[in-house]
Parts: structure tokens; C-alpha cells; sequence
């Protein structure tokens, strides 16, 4: 094992952490507030030096990353502001259902504008009354005339409100439970499809969040991505590196968070020394400081695996990178909400201030143990895969 990023790797890290300190780092207490989607020209800059498309490959225009050096983009754009790397990165996610189960005609139209930064996609799986429990979606789609009408409700849908197309989960088979689901491409712009803003969020303020109704959406059925009856487990892999990146944003917010507290404790002075030389406060940091490097580690282990691209098994029937990914999900965001936690505590006072940044690292990252999967989701998921080991 070789625990040290590559050169390349180490360039990528300084040049995507330099773009979100003087590019983001001025907007994000604005667009906090404001719940305010980054400006075009941020994502244009952000798409110039590869920050859109990430690992997607460049015969449509991608940047062809691996996924580590994609988590570190992740980590360092959520350093700063995890609102805007949301905005920014997540613009792209779910391009792999389309690159590896879409026609080649779907590719062709949708990839290259996504590699661009010109459009974006949203992945519209969550409804109201189908969260974690994904086999209940109610949103169906049912063939007429040799065509798909599609009608439902979707919820908590990142990009939901600006994406030009949507990769929407679907009942085809609903007597079938979750292996009747379908996915579809569904442009934004059709007749019947309907988004609605969600404002007033705790965290991740900056990222476009939005309810979406489908009412007799009429969809070709050239737009079915993959095989009818098929979407649960084209998911189920999706989410694997969806997870992924949610660690590496956890990280991100966790790194953000102990550099702040770093600092103030070293320049805020209590009883004549400065609170960093208390050893309350030391025990706290280098606590932080390991359990940050843990996550990280978990989450680089997780986009190695996806990297190696081989489905690998630790034994028979056991998903490595289910239990990879679901592991360094529910460390990591635990680890962004302690981490916080204890910046605002060694803050005291003035972290309840929005004039210092741990107030708001504190609100983004209980986000983390939320979405794309909940933490007792993935403490279920690795449970899961345990029960399958032969000891």
C-alpha cells in the first residue's frame, strides 16, 4: 500500500484549494444566507479547469479523473463551502448510469453539454413517503401508445430546480415491489413537469434543492436508461459512489472546521496564554486531527476500490465497495458533526456567530448523516454484508 498521493495528485489538491479560497471563499457567507445558487461564472471557471466533470471520461468531454483524485476535489471544494461544491460537482452525478447503461444516442446527447458545465442533471429518486425505503416509490410509469406516461412526486431532489434533464426512478411493475422499478431520462422542459424551490434548509444553502412533479409527462420509451424492471440495481451500484462523495464532502467540512478551530485557539488568549496551550483544548484538537485522518483514509479506500473498476468481493456474495462506501460514509459524516461540534465549543461564544465559519460547518454537516442514505441506512447496509461472512 502507498498511503502518499501521487504528484499529480498533490498539484490538483493545491490548485482546486487555491480556486476556492479566492474564488468561493468571497461568495459564501452571501449565497449562505441568501440560499443563493453560485453564478454562472463560477461554474464556468470551476468547468474550465476540470472541476465539473471529474471522473467522467474525455471521449464526451470529461476530465477522465480517478475517483481518489476526484474525492479530492470534493474535500477541498467543501473545505471552504460544501454548498458550492455541491453545486459544482454534483452537476455531473449520475452521468455513470447513463455511461454504462444509457444507448449510445443517449451518451452522445447528454454527456458532452454535462462535461461542459452548460447543463446539468438531477437524480429524482426521493419522494415524500419514500425516503431510505426506495422500493416504495409511488411515482409511476405506465406504457401507452408506445410511449411512457409518467406521473408522481419527487422531493429533496438535488439540482431539482435548474437541471435540464432528470434521471427519474419509476414503477413500471409495481405488483413487482423494488424489481419493478425503471429509470428514465426526463427532460426538464417537458409538458406535465413542474419544480418547486425548497428554501429555509439548515445546511448546504448554496446547492439547488427542489420538489418536482410529474403530471402525465409523456416519455418515449427511447428514454428508458438501461432495461425495463432494472433501476433498483442500477441504482443500488450508483449509490456506491454517491456515497463516496458524500464522505469526502464530510472530510471537507471536518478539515474546514478543525483549521478554524486550530487558529482561533491559538490566537484567542484566556488567563494570559493562549487557549491552544490548555490541555482541554489540545486533547480536543488532536482528537479531531485523528478522526479526520480516518475518515479520509476510509473514503480514499473507497474511491480505490471504485477505481480498480473490478467488482472486487472480500468473499462470496459480499460487495467490497458496498461495504467500503457505506463504512466511510457513516464515519466520515460523524466525524464532520463531532468535529464541528467541538469547533463551535472551542469557539465558545463566538461560534454561534455567523461572523466566524464553524457556525456554519456546524449546520452543513449534520446534512451529512442524512442524505444519500441516512447513517442508520449504512449501519444497515454493512450489517448487511457482515451477515454474509463465513468466520
Amino acid at each position: 500500500m502507498d498511503f502518499k498521493l501521487g504528484e499529480d495528485q498533490i498539484l490538483l489538491k493545491s490548485m482546486v484549494r487555491d480556486f476556492a479560497e479566492k474564488v468561493i471563499q468571497p461568495l459564501v457567507r452571501e449565497h449562505d444566507e441568501e440560499e443563493k445558487y453560485p453564478p454562472q461564472s463560477v461554474i464556468k471557471q470551476a468547468s474550465e479547469i476540470g472541476l465539473v466533470s471529474l471522473t467522467m471520461p474525455e471521449e464526451y468531454g470529461g476530465t477522465d479523473l480517478d475517483y481518489v483524485s476526484a474525492a479530492i476535489v470534493v474535500e477541498e471544494l467543501s473545505r471552504v463551502c460544501v454548498g458550492f461544491a455541491d453545486a459544482i460537482t454534483a452537476r455531473t452525478f449520475g452521468f455513470g448510469i447513463i455511461h454504462k447503461y444509457g444507448t449510445e444516442e443517449q451518451k452522445k446527447k447528454y454527456l458532452p453539454p454535462l462535461a461542459t458545465g452548460k447543463s446539468a442533471v438531477a437524480s429524482a429518486l426521493t419522494e415524500p413517503d419514500a425516503g431510505s425505503d426506495l422500493a416504495s416509490i409511488k411515482t409511476k410509469a405506465v406504457e401507452k401508445d408506445g410511449s411512457y406516461v409518467i406521473n408522481g412526486e419527487k422531493t429533496f431532489i438535488t439540482n431539482g430546480g435548474i437541471a435540464d434533464f432528470m434521471i427519474v426512478a419509476t414503477k413500471t411493475s409495481p405488483e413487482k415491489k423494488h424489481r419493478g422499478i425503471t429509470l428514465f431520462i426526463v427532460d426538464s422542459n417537458q409538458q406535465g413537469v413542474e419544480s418547486r424551490p425548497l428554501k429555509n434548509k439548515l445546511g448546504v444553502r448554496a446547492s439547488n434543492t427542489a420538489s418536482i412533479t410529474f403530471d402525465d409527462v409523456i416519455v418515449p420509451k427511447e428514454m428508458v436508461l438501461g432495461e425495463v424492471d432494472r433501476g433498483f440495481y442500477q441504482l443500488m451500484e450508483f449509490l456506491d459512489t454517491e456515497r463516496m462523495y458524500i464522505a469526502a464532502q464530510s472530510v471537507g467540512i471536518a478539515q474546514g472546521a478543525f483549521e478554524a478551530a486550530l487558529k482561533y485557539s491559538k490566537d484567542r488568549v484566556q488567563f494570559g496564554s493562549p487557549i491552544f496551550d490548555f490541555q482541554a483544548i489540545q486533547f480536543k484538537l488532536a482528537d479531531m486531527a485523528t478522526e479526520i485522518e480516518a475518515a479520509r483514509l476510509l473514503t480514499y479506500k473507497a474511491a480505490a476500490l471504485l477505481d480498480e473498476k473490478e467488482g472486487s468481493k472480500v468473499a462470496e456474495d459480499i460487495s467490497e465497495m458496498a461495504l467500503a462506501s457505506s463504512m466511510a460514509k457513516l464515519y466520515a459524516s460523524s466525524t464532520a458533526v463531532k468535529c464541528a461540534s467541538e469547533a463551535v465549543q472551542i469557539h465558545g461564544g463566538y461560534g454561534l456567530m455567523k461572523d466566524y465559519p464553524v457556525e456554519k460547518f456546524y449546520r452543513d454537516a449534520k446534512v451529512m448523516e442524512i442524505y444519500e442514505g441516512t447513517s442508520e441506512i449504512q449501519r444497515l447496509v454493512i450489517a448487511r454484508q457482515l451477515s454474509k461472512m463465513t468466520l
